[in-house]
């Protein structure tokens, strides 16, 4: 990707530390995802097995909701779409380019490198209370 071809990454971090600092100010909340992420697993886990789902200290805590950071994740997806579309860049890609290239083709090795990676991400995010 030429550098013409997208944002400046200094400027995109800026402006997404002045969101960060105005969801803050005006909000009092910092925005996030991972607890996002835990609350859809468990509204499926609740409808898949209501039984187990009913045991579990976090869910009895904190029910699943549609609250602001939920309302982020849905803006963050359509957000990304119009600007895909408005760039003509919306395009469906089964494998990225710079996967193929560091994991080639293999289907299972891919998705056990993308699993590994997301549980690391997810336990940071969860120990940092995030």
């Amino acid at each position: 990707m030429k550098e013409q071809d997208g944002w400046s990454p200094y400027l995109a971090g800026g402006l997404a530390g002045l969101v960060s600092i105005g969801s803050v100010w005006f909000a009092g909340k910092y925005f996030g995802a991972s607890t996002t992420f835990v609350r859809a697993t468990a509204a499926v886990e609740q409808k898949l097995i209501p039984e187990h789902a009913s045991t579990l200290e976090y869910l009895v805590k904190t029910a699943p909701r549609m609250d602001w950071q939920a309302w982020f994740m849905v803006g963050i997806f359509i957000g990304a779409l119009v600007a895909a579309l408005l760039y003509k860049d919306f395009k469906i890609e089964m494998v990225p380019p710079m996967w193929k290239q560091k994991f080639g083709g293999n289907f299972l090795k891919r998705g056990v490198v993308a699993f590994i990676g997301g549980v690391i991400a997810m336990f940071g995010a969860r120990l940092a209370d995030g």
